[in-house]
């Protein structure tokens, strides 16, 4: 079988690769990034989410943000945090796809409506942009 990277190619790959999808694959990660989506989200509304403490959110969130998973936008003392590459979503959507998972399912962070906060996104700051709920 001929393969186009070589055995080096392969192995820096494989690293590369290896090193992502341990950063994005604890359970707490996953639920972070489909409930971002393709919006953005403050750590109240992950920890509504999640049902975490904030502590523990934001160990989550400095990991993905590591890895260079997410960004983060400030607004006062609120961080909104949103993919670094929506194709993230798309890669994640694949994943439940070859598991059997059905596109309605893959979408329940869409759905979900969150009770208000004082942040700008829930307060209807100008500068706010839309809250994935």
């Amino acid at each position: 079988m001929k393969t186009n990277l070589s055995t080096h190619g392969a192995a820096a790959v494989a690293a590369s690769l290896g090193g992502f999808l341990e950063a994005i694959g604890p359970e707490a990660r996953l639920k972070i990034l489909l409930s971002i989506g393709q919006g953005e989200a403050c750590v109240c509304h992950l920890e509504v989410i999640l049902g975490k403490r904030q502590a523990y959110i934001s160990q989550q969130l400095m990991a993905l943000r590591e890895a260079g998973v997410i960004t983060g936008r400030r607004e006062g003392r609120y961080v909104f945090y949103r993919l670094a590459d929506p194709k993230v979503l798309e890669l994640l959507r694949l994943a439940w796809k070859i598991q059997g998972g059905s596109d309605h399912a893959f979408g329940w962070h869409q759905d979900r409506k969150l009770r208000p906060c004082k942040c700008p996104g829930c307060t209807g700051s100008a500068a706010s942009a839309k809250l994935r709920n």
